[in-house]
């Protein structure tokens, strides 16, 4: 028996990566931020899959709330019939573009909250509740790598959370437990306002970059993100793996 813990875990690439763990077998908690319809309607479909979910909600901008959601968190694994959480996945974020010259105090701050403050510091807090031999995996994207236009702020982000990843990878490696990060390429969700799911002009453009010919779709890095965590071996860590399809190589 296994749990997991994504956050983010109620739409997009979440909701993929929580549907392709439960069908390894894997239990599931996800957070949301406001939106508990989604969050239910994953929990069914998760659970129509025969294993045991639950849902918290939790701010990704408000550190503060941290701790008490350790608790939270311990409390609803035991539910479950856990006392310790196999994987975390940070996933949870939100979208914001401007070229560097328009980019305000109040993007950056709120980028840097939820994509660089919010991972370190829960990591932080979860910390002791993950198994000796247990497994995180962070979200960076493939912007930290190649470039797009309005998107420095937010790659910025991405780009330490790949530092990051490398200092938790040592540092929790004495536990066994495994650091890495996955960098998907654009995706079709609402992510962004769905810009690359709805913006036809940007769909084709970003498909026309990309070796495999398509933009990407939840399922693939769902697929890549259980795939990581559910395989027999554990000895990858402090790595960045690019889900991407191969955009602009």
């Amino acid at each position: 028996m296994t749990i997991a813990l994504i956050t983010g875990g109620s739409r997009g690439l979440g909701r993929a990566e929580a549907l392709r763990l439960a069908d390894a077998g894997v239990d599931v908690i996800i957070t949301y931020n406001t939106n508990l319809t989604a969050a239910e309607a994953t929990l069914a479909d998760l659970r129509a899959k025969g294993v045991k979910a639950a849902a918290l909600p939790l701010p990704m901008n408000d550190v503060g709330v941290f701790a008490a959601f350790a608790e939270a968190l311990e409390g609803a694994m035991a539910g479950l019939g856990y006392d310790r959480l196999d994987f975390l996945v940070n996933n949870a974020g939100d979208g914001g573009y401007a070229l560097a010259a328009d980019t305000t105090v109040e993007l950056f701050d709120r980028l840097y909250a939820v994509h660089l403050k919010a991972p370190f510091f829960l990591t932080q807090a979860l910390a002791p509740l993950l198994r000796d031999g247990g497994r995180v995996v962070n979200t960076s994207s493939g912007l930290a790598r190649m470039t797009m236009p309005g998107s420095i702020a937010y790659a910025s982000m991405k780009a330490g959370v790949e530092t990051m990843t490398r200092y938790y990878a040592q540092e929790l490696g004495p536990r066994g437990i495994s650091v890495n990060v996955v960098a998907p390429g654009a995706i079709e969700t609402d992510f962004g306002n769905g810009r690359v799911r709805d913006n036809a002009e940007i769909n084709k453009m970003v498909a026309g970059l990309t070796a495999m010919g398509r933009v990407g779709l939840p399922d693939d890095v769902g697929a890549a993100v259980a795939s990581l965590l559910t395989s027999k071996g554990n000895w990858v860590t402090g790595q960045r793996i690019e889900v991407s399809g191969g955009q602009s190589l």
